[in-house]
C-alpha cells in the first residue's frame, strides 16, 4: 500500500447558494489538489458533510470525483457507518475498482464494547473485495478503538491495512506504532501532530487543512518521511494557526471558508452546520495572505 504513504486529504463536498451540490466547483478542488502535490484523494468521510448527502448525491460525488481525478491520483471511499449489515450491503453492491482502498469509521452513536467493534469489522473485512483503512475519531463517534482492538484486527485480517488515528493523542498514537504489524499503517487524522506522529514511524496524513494548503503541507509530510525535521517543522509551524482557525467553528466551515477566500467555492454548508462568522472569516484571511505570500 505504498500509494497510501504521504498526504492524502478528506475532500469537502462544495455547495451552490441554493444548496446544491456545485459540481464545477468539486472539479476545480480535486485539480487543485493533484497540482499542488497530494499523494491521494479521500472521497465521503466526515469533512464531506457526507451525513447531509441523499444517495443520488453521493453518487454524484463519487462519479464527479473519480472523473476529474481520471486516474492520475489513489482514490479512498468512505464506508461506514453504525449499522454493519448495511455497509456490507454496501460493499457487496458497490464497483470498487476506481478506488485503492475504503475508509471505514468507528460505529457511532452505538457505542460498541471492544468486542463489538471487532466483530463489526471482522465482518467488514470478509465483505470487502478493497484493503481497508479503520478510521478512529472518538471525538466524533462518542467511542475509543483501543490499540488492542487495533493490532487484534491488523494480525487477524490481512484486507485492513492501516488506521486513520484521530484522537488527537500522541501517546496513544505512539502505542500504535510501536505494536503494530510491520506492514501495517498509523495514518494521522489529526493536523496537528501530523509531523511529530510521522517522525515516530506514522505513514503520512489524511488531512483538512492540507486541502486548503495542499503544496505546504504536503511538502512537510515528505520532509518528514525523510527525516528532515528542521525544514519540517518549519511548514509546521507555519500552517499551526491555521490548524486552530479552521477547527474553530467546526468542521468543514473553515476548510469551506479557505476556498471561499481562494476562490475555489462557496461558503456553503448544510444545516445543523453554519459558515464562520465575519471575525473569524477575517483572522482566516490574514493567515491565507501570510502562508501564501
Amino acid at each position: 500500500m505504498q500509494s497510501l504513504i504521504g498526504t492524502g486529504v478528506a475532500l469537502v463536498t462544495p455547495f451552490k447558494k441554493d444548496f446544491t451540490i456545485d459540481v464545477a466547483a468539486l472539479i476545480k478542488i480535486v485539480n487543485y489538489q493533484i497540482d499542488n502535490g497530494v499523494d491521494y484523494l479521500v472521497i465521503l468521510g466526515t469533512t464531506a458533510e457526507n451525513s447531509t448527502l441523499d444517495q443520488a448525491e453521493q453518487e454524484l460525488v463519487i462519479k464527479t470525483v473519480i472523473d476529474a481525478n481520471n486516474g492520475r491520483l489513489p482514490l479512498v471511499l468512505g464506508v461506514g457507518g453504525n449499522n454493519t449489515q448495511k455497509v456490507i450491503a454496501e460493499l457487496q453492491s458497490r464497483d470498487f475498482s476506481p478506488f485503492t482502498a475504503i475508509l471505514s469509521v468507528t460505529p457511532y452513536y452505538n457505542k460498541p464494547n471492544p468486542e463489538g467493534i471487532y466483530q463489526h469489522f471482522k465482518a467488514i473485512s470478509l465483505a470487502s473485495p478493497i484493503p481497508i483503512i479503520l478510521y478512529n475519531v472518538p471525538g466524533r463517534t462518542g467511542i475509543n478503538i483501543l490499540p488492542s482492538t487495533v493490532f487484534r484486527l491488523a494480525n487477524d485480517f490481512k484486507n485492513i491495512v492501516a488506521i486513520k488515528e484521530a484522537a488527537g493523542d500522541i501517546v496513544q498514537a505512539m502505542r500504535l506504532i510501536q505494536g503494530k504489524p510491520k506492514d501495517f499503517m498509523i495514518i494521522s487524522g489529526d493536523d496537528m501532530i501530523t509531523l511529530p506522529m510521522v517522525l515516530a514511524g506514522g505513514s503520512g496524513v489524511i488531512s483538512v487543512i492540507g486541502e486548503g494548503f495542499p503544496k505546504q503541507f504536503s511538502d512537510m509530510v515528505r520532509l518528514g518521511l525523510a527525516g528532515k525535521v528542521a525544514e519540517a517543522y518549519q511548514l509546521h509551524y507555519l500552517l499551526a494557526d491555521s490548524i486552530d482557525l479552521i477547527f474553530e467553528q467546526g468542521n468543514p466551515a473553515g476548510i469551506k471558508e479557505i476556498f471561499s477566500i481562494l476562490g475555489l467555492s462557496e461558503n456553503t454548508l448544510r444545516l445543523p452546520l453554519i459558515p464562520v462568522d465575519q471575525d473569524l472569516s477575517k483572522r482566516l484571511r490574514q493567515l491565507v495572505n501570510k502562508i501564501n505570500k
